[in-house]
């Protein structure tokens, strides 16, 4: 039976360093600063002082998602303040360690390391790039700490000490192709990728799509994760005259060197971007516009639950808050589902929590997320375009869409 949780969060916990902020909050028509006034006078910590349940976040601050990190370290922050603010975990305040991954796996194992046998938490919840997260698993196995995986990946990854919550190809990679073949024509397809398990699992399900729909792959180009010359592809592109470019890089800087490059080279063809997130998007300005995207979150999200999240992230943060996105908000739900399987447990005792966090829900901003799929989530799922602006414009939604058979063999 599932532990149902909804986000909920006392008007205490919105107004947190909100003080300079003249935003209009929901139809009430006050500001942060008034709502602020409003809020109790005890807003201090609500925690008795016990010893602290230990997070690690083993995120690439250096590296290939060194342009993501700020974003997912945000909003780990703003979960563990709403968490702590309503009493934190069996009366337990909730701790964040962060190390740096240098988003490889050499970085990923230092880092893990120094997490697991040093600062001693009690469980990792991060958005990693395939190739650290590989790196990760013997150790996390070996120390038998839990581990929620954040982010979106190529599929397949197993075992019994990890959980997903970030998309998988089959939820993400059908929308874009389906679309570039029935709205744009397309049949014959350039694929680009970064040279590791992400580039090449995400492409190698577009392929599969793309002939099953009667297109044709007019090439393929794949470069090392931290390649900054994507002249090649521009050279395939104007031999081949692919109809679309797909392309799934290791994200962050990768994205804005190729998309750098098809802008100098006045090539404009339709393409879908299997790795962008939306922060991505914002910082590469008018590099990023008509590009199609898929993904469970976007800013552009209207519900309830996406509204109130995105004013605490703004009263948290403010100024310096970084675009809510595809890599963030599934480490903020992360840490709530995390929350109910320790609730739901009554212990942080690792192979305990394992099992609870196969059988509790959070309603979130992406909505009702649930690891119960072989420990992997059925997600809401949206097709996208990029505005020039950098925010989303949402094409179509998918509901529940399954990941399909991940890894039978764990329940």
């Amino acid at each position: 039976m599932k532990t149902s949780l909804r986000v909920l969060v006392p008007i205490a916990v919105l107004v947190v360093a909100a003080a300079s902020f003249g935003v209009i909050v929901g139809n009430s028509g006050w500001t942060w600063q008034e709502l602020k006034r409003r809020a109790p006078a005890a807003a201090g910590p609500a925690v008795p002082a016990r010893q602290p349940i230990k997070i690690g976040i083993p995120v690439g601050i250096s590296g290939a998602n060194g342009m993501i990190a700020p974003s997912v370290l945000q909003s780990a922050e703003l979960a563990v303040d709403e968490i702590n603010a309503a009493g934190g975990i069996l009366g337990r305040p909730v701790k964040l360690e962060v190390a740096d991954d240098h988003s490889d796996a050499a970085g990923a194992r230092r880092a893990m390391t120094t997490l697991l046998d040093d600062r001693k938490v009690d469980a990792v919840i991060a958005m990693q790039t395939s190739a650290a997260r590989a790196a990760s698993m013997p150790l996390l196995a070996a120390a038998q700490v839990p581990y929620i995986y954040t982010s979106f990946y190529e599929g397949g990854a197993c075992s019994p000490w990890m959980h997903a919550n970030g998309w998988v190809p089959h939820q993400q990679v059908t929308p874009i192709v389906k679309y570039l073949m029935e709205n744009k024509g397309a049949r014959s397809f350039l694929l680009v990728g970064s040279d590791y398990a992400f580039g090449r699992g995400m492409l190698d399900y577009a392929k599969k799509l793309i002939r099953a729909g009667g297109g044709s792959i007019a090439g393929e180009e794949y470069l090392p994760i931290d390649a900054t010359d994507w002249r090649g592809v521009i050279t395939k592109i104007r031999s081949s005259r692919p109809d679309a470019l797909i392309s799934a890089t290791a994200g962050g800087s990768p994205n804005v060197l190729l998309a750098e490059h098809l802008k100098a080279a006045n090539i404009a063809i339709p393409y879908g971007n299997l790795a962008i997130d939306e922060s991505t998007a914002k910082a590469m300005g008018d590099l990023a516009t008509g590009m199609l995207v898929a993904g469970s979150y976007f800013t552009s999200i209207e519900t309830p639950e996406n509204t109130a999240f995105l004013r605490r992230m703004l009263a948290r943060h403010g100024s310096a808050l970084k675009a809510p996105n595809e890599l963030s908000v599934p480490q903020y739900e992360a840490l709530y589902l995390f929350k109910a399987a320790v609730e739901a447990a009554g212990t942080t005792d690792g192979a305990r929590v394992v099992s609870a966090l196969s059988t509790v829900a959070i309603a979130g901003p992406r909505g009702e997320i649930s690891m119960n799929r072989n420990r992997h989530a059925a997600l809401p799922m949206r097709l996208g375009r990029v505005r020039s602006d950098g925010s989303i414009a949402i094409l179509s939604t998918f509901s529940d869409v399954s990941p399909g058979i991940q890894c039978p063999e764990l329940h």
